[in-house]
């Protein structure tokens, strides 16, 4: 038998649920009900910075026809792995040198794995959510669902036809609520769609997916609208301080948990509207999707963190870090936070690299990405002023040592110059369209050749 289903299990079957109060799980709830289902709900919380009271959820889910509701406390487990992805570098989506970090596949993975361990307890064995065929989402929740549990079911009401055809559309499921005297207020005039957690919010969707709407759309739910000349921002100093590749202190200040820190975090760059980037993107199914991101916390902790990292590790440590660090950013992105291969690449990240950062970085922030690095000190640090100095001063070395470094180059240039000579005769036979792509002109050609064969000699 197929682990999806296609159509609801049969009546008195147990299944949990994904809940986020929102207008497509109250609407799938009650239907299940409806078809004789014992419903179990699961609302993880996740300090979502769009709900008002998230404890009063699980009770509009009994209102909606569920047997039993649960709220997960998911919210220091998804700032650890906030962390982790900072300390890894696993962010893959830029532009203009602004990133996403990746706070909705971080906060699927936490949720999944808490639902799921919910249902275990439960003795739920099918698994449902709101996620569409469309999106990211539905590859997430599978993958986490069935690494944990490989009994796992799923029944997704957005992949039944019966249900998309009863209930596809806002205004169907409005009606369908309504027909039940269980009325929902859907937000007027709102032009796009939002999903939140504490790391950050999307917002994507109806207006936002035509490249002629922008930024402005935006009623930020985590920060300011910076870009409105009218508001007044002041510029703030904040020093953050890192041991060991965490963060410890604020302004000097230590926190009793992580969790506080990091609220700490998003309180001061969302004072600043720090961290907010338009972001067009590859889905796991290959489609291109626009997405407007805040991450007022993230961005700051980042900030820091990669200032203390450039003036801890060298160069090829570095390469490491940004390198395998977008290669985790992709099994993040795919669901796959959990799976061996990013095992090995988290743990080896957070230790080698994440590691040794100690120090502090002072920053004045004043509007959006706009802001000053004020001072940096890292406890074990590569960076040295007298190395390089161009004072009058003893250096690690003389002249006479860089004029030996420099004799020990024509070994490799040697080497390359006959290579080229060898591509340039090869070529010489071929046709110079066909050769046109590699970048070389005709020009380019004669003048290299001349200059191997007045200079170079077998």
């Amino acid at each position: 038998m197929t682990r999806i289903h296609t159509s609801y299990p049969p009546k008195g079957t147990a299944i949990g649920i994904a809940f986020s109060g929102g207008l497509d799980t109250r609407t799938a709830l009650l239907w299940l009900k409806n078809q004789g289902l014992d419903v179990y709900s699961y609302t993880a919380n996740l300090a979502q910075p769009d709900e008002k009271d998230i404890s009063q959820i699980p009770q509009l889910a009994i209102e909606h026809g569920a047997k039993e509701a649960r709220l997960l406390d998911c919210r220091f487990q998804l700032v650890q792995e906030g962390i982790l992805a900072i300390q890894c570098g696993a962010f893959h989506i830029q532009s203009g040198g602004r990133k996403y970090f990746n706070t909705t596949p971080l906060g699927r993975a936490v949720t999944t794995v808490s639902i799921i361990r919910a249902m275990q307890e439960d003795s739920v064995a099918i698994f449902g959510d709101g996620s569409t065929h469309k999106g990211n989402d539905i590859q997430r929740f599978y993958r986490y669902g069935v690494l944990l549990n490989p009994s796992l079911e799923i029944y997704k009401p957005w992949l039944d036809e019966k249900f998309v055809k009863e209930l596809g559309g806002r205004s169907e499921m409005s009606a369908y609520l309504e027909s039940y005297a269980k009325p929902y207020t859907m937000s007027a005039g709102k032009s796009y769609s939002t999903d939140a957690n504490l790391l950050g919010a999307t917002h994507e969707a109806k207006h936002l997916e035509y490249l002629d709407k922008n930024t402005y759309l935006i009623d930020p739910i985590m920060g300011v609208p910076y870009w409105q000349e009218d508001l007044k921002i002041k510029t703030e100093q904040v020093k953050l301080e890192f041991k060991a590749g965490r963060p410890v202190a604020i302004n000097d200040h230590s926190f009793d948990n992580e969790l506080d820190l990091f609220l700490m975090a998003n309180e001061i760059g969302g004072r600043h509207g720090l961290g907010m980037s338009d972001q067009i993107e590859n889905r796991v199914i290959e489609a291109k999707s626009r997405g407007i991101y805040e991450a007022p916390g993230m961005s700051l902790l980042h900030i820091c963190y990669e200032r203390l990292l450039s003036t801890v590790h060298n160069e090829s440590m570095l390469d490491l870090y940004y390198t395998e660090g977008r290669r985790l950013a992709h099994f993040l992105y795919e669901g796959r936070w959990y799976d061996p291969e990013a095992l090995v690449l988290k743990d080896a990240l957070s230790h080698w690299i994440a590691g040794p950062i100690s120090g502090y970085v002072v920053l004045d922030l004043r509007r959006g990405d706009d802001y000053t690095i004020i001072e940096t000190h890292a406890l074990v640090s590569s960076y040295s002023p007298d190395e390089l100095s161009m004072e009058k001063k003893t250096t690690a070395f003389s002249p006479g040592d860089r004029i030996g470094a420099l004799s020990m180059q024509d070994l490799g240039l040697a080497a390359n110059r006959k290579l080229l000579k060898h591509y340039l005769e090869s070529n010489s036979k071929e046709d110079r369209h066909s050769r046109s792509h590699r970048g070389f002109t005709r020009d380019d050609d004669s003048a290299i050749q001349k200059a191997l064969s007045e200079e170079y000699t077998d």
